[in-house]
């Protein structure tokens, strides 16, 4: 986006109570309240930090024109370069600890040196990424800091399920939602911005359930759409194999995951993928595998129509009314407690296995 070019407001789709929120917090109110942007994971909450980050160093002489984003603040705001921007997340912490230091420790050091003065801007914005992903103890640290305000500084957390913060955090803070965009406004993004045609726009608006972080990555990313329709049709396949085809699936599929999760490779290839790497793949497949099982639950119940994946692949319907909506709701419960397991350390290959092994069996098509 260019001087000449850009538009004036927030950049993401829909949310108009997050923005109306998120305005009123920062401009009325002087960032005097901790904001907690969250959504689930594809919703865009990025996007948003970024147009937040833009409202809040902008330096438009009219408050009611920010972001402008046309002034340098509002550039260096979503490219998260500003002098007075500070980023971290427990991974950040994790890295960067001495020898011998524990994470807690290490969250607190990197806290007491975001609480600076600000450079430029009249507040400085310390962002944290990941939030819901800290332990306990490193929330509490958190929360240290965030008992104690001052005008100059205003803290945005960011999570994709806040029910895991401590709710004394999540208590000092405006949450702000980020949820699913209306098809017709997405369909519409996807064609005008993405330039896609409307078939694919109208089919990647069903595929996300509404997502716009989703959807534009798909747009963007067309390995990403291919990745999603391997592992549908992987685990479809599933349905009729056994064990032993179902474990060696398991691993393809991690193996395939791993490269979607952005980290630095080993320089010797028979190092193993860091176990953070390999629980974030996991965590991708898992959600895949959630909507699959959705999809094929709905495509049961009688309403195929309804079903997003049925644009990757047909056989849901059948698929879905021979194994039973009650198997697949237990299926989906059972997802959503490994999804969880996932977030709290589980071990990826294993968690998936166990999906695997309560994935439903269904006899093959031309068995005697």
């Amino acid at each position: 986006m260019t001087l000449a070019t850009a538009t004036p407001g927030f950049l993401t789709l829909g949310q108009p109570i997050a923005r109306r929120l998120a305005t009123v917090a920062v401009l009325d109110r002087g960032f005097g309240q901790t904001l907690l942007v969250h959504g689930p994971r594809g919703s865009g909450t990025d996007a948003f930090v970024d147009d937040l980050l833009a409202l809040a160093f902008c330096s438009a002489a009219d408050p009611s024109a920010r972001p402008c984003n046309a002034c340098r603040g509002c550039r260096d705001g979503r490219a998260r370069s500003h002098q007075d921007l500070v980023v971290g997340s427990p991974d950040v912490w994790r890295e960067q600890r001495s020898q011998g230091e524990s994470i807690v420790s290490a969250a607190r050091r990197w806290l007491l040196g975001a609480a600076g003065a600000p450079v430029v801007a009249s507040r400085r914005v310390v962002l944290i990424e990941r939030a819901d992903r800290a332990s306990e103890p490193m929330q509490n640290a958190l929360l240290k800091a965030l008992e104690e305000p001052t005008d100059r500084h205003g803290f945005i957390l960011v999570a994709d399920e806040p029910a895991r913060l401590l709710p004394t955090i999540r208590s000092r803070a405006q949450a702000l939602r980020i949820g699913p965009v209306p098809r017709a406004e997405l369909v519409a993004h996807l064609m005008d911005v993405e330039r896609l045609p409307q078939d694919l726009a109208d089919a990647l608006a069903r595929i996300s359930n509404g997502l716009a972080g989703t959807a534009v990555a798909y747009a963007r990313t067309r390995p990403l759409l291919d990745w999603r329709r391997r592992v549908q049709l992987t685990l479809v396949d599933a349905l009729e194999r056994g064990r032993a085809d179902r474990f060696a699936a398991i691993r393809d599929l991690l193996d395939d995951a791993v490269a979607l999760v952005p980290h630095q490779a080993a320089e010797d290839e028979e190092a193993k993928t860091p176990a953070s790497v390999q629980r974030e793949a996991a965590i991708l497949i898992v959600d895949a595998w959630i909507g699959c099982a959705r999809d094929l639950l709905v495509a049961g119940a009688g309403r195929p129509a309804l079903t997003p994946g049925g644009e990757l692949e047909p056989r849901l319907a059948e698929l879905g009314a021979r194994i039973g909506v009650p198997p697949l709701l237990l299926m989906v419960d059972r997802l959503e407690a490994i999804h969880a397991g996932l977030l709290e350390n589980a071990a990826p290959r294993l968690a998936l296995e166990a999906a695997m092994l309560t994935w439903p069996f269904l006899e093959a098509r031309g068995a005697a």
